[in-house]
């Protein structure tokens, strides 16, 4: 789990659509910083989507171009499955965040091997 550290988004500060109006729009001022930017979006279902993101609403949809999904197994490394412009429904999102560019870059993602994310339990 060490390597998937690196993986992860910074800052590591997580939203939750349940608070109410108000934590919505907290959520919303956040991403408005994210525009642009690369992030990772870690969805309900347990799947990592990685992308620029180009725009949101206000139930937190995302529009994230150039963007790819990355598999991850235990017994061979993180396959990146390539979405191109993606949408992802703000009710499947449960995490996300800035990928740091120069990192993220970095790794040897042939080399990572991780078990799958769980999906999220309500």
């Amino acid at each position: 789990m060490h390597q998937l550290h690196h993986l992860c988004v910074h800052p590591w500060k997580v939203y939750s659509q349940d608070s109410g109006k108000q934590g919505q729009r907290i959520m919303t001022s956040a991403l408005e910083n994210y525009i642009n930017r690369t992030v990772a979006v870690i969805t309900s279902d347990g799947r990592m989507i990685v992308g620029t993101l180009k725009g949101f609403d206000q139930t937190i949809n995302l529009i994230l171009d150039e963007s790819h999904e990355r598999v991850f197994s235990s017994s061979q490394g993180v396959e990146q499955v390539v979405l191109g412009l993606y949408i992802v429904r703000g009710d499947n999102v449960a995490v996300i965040g800035e990928i740091d560019e120069e990192t993220d870059s970095a790794l040897d993602l042939g080399n990572i091997r991780a078990e799958p994310l769980n999906s999220v339990a309500h």
